[in-house]
């Protein structure tokens, strides 16, 4: 009797660590994804075959100033919150003009108030723009900014078709949208 108390006992002690796991909290800025064609995974046709896919997260405004403020102009920026945001390219590419090898790459920006330069950059894999090196930048090019029609509490990323080879990728927050035409 004693034995299968002692066992029982421990068989349970046994079963309450083995469920014991600790998980990380949810992140403050919840991680999305943009694709072209726009919503690709969800509404993915038979034969279809995604151009581009955007994973970044996105960081909420929460009553504060986005540019010139808490993302200062004129510095490298993660172009979005936590982890640097990377692009895929499925197939070679022309992103504001000039040519991109098919690939992933990390995607920074640095914002201004009338333009932002946008930066493909082949280290992938780090926490913001923290160890971001210009060497290792694959691409550059400038983007207007335009005011946007109204506040925008989340950072986004959507692509907006202009053929079936051809979109804009539209980056927008607080008061700011920048718009980067993308080929295949």
């Amino acid at each position: 009797m004693k034995k299968n108390i002692i066992l029982s006992l421990l068989l349970t002690v046994l079963a309450f660590g083995a469920q014991a796991q600790k998980f990380r909290a949810l992140d403050k800025s919840p991680r999305d994804i943009a694709y072209f064609p726009d919503h690709f995974a969800h509404d993915r046709k038979d034969g279809e075959k995604a151009l581009v896919k955007v994973s970044y997260s996105r960081p909420y405004l929460k009553g504060r100033e986005a540019f010139g403020k808490l993302e200062p102009y004129g510095k490298v920026w993660r172009t979005g919150a936590d982890e640097s945001t990377e692009i895929k390219f499925y197939q070679d590419a022309t992103i504001g003009g000039k040519k991109v090898k098919a690939g992933t790459y990390s995607l920074f920006s640095i914002p201004g108030e009338k333009e932002w330069t946008i930066i493909l950059n082949s280290d992938l894999d780090y926490w913001g723009a923290y160890k971001y090196k210009e060497g290792s930048d694959v691409l550059r090019v400038i983007a207007p900014v335009k005011k946007a029609d109204a506040p925008i509490e989340n950072f986004s990323i959507v692509f907006e078709k202009v053929s079936d080879t051809s979109a804009k990728m539209f980056l927008g927050w607080d008061s700011a949208v920048v718009e980067v035409p993308v080929t295949f």
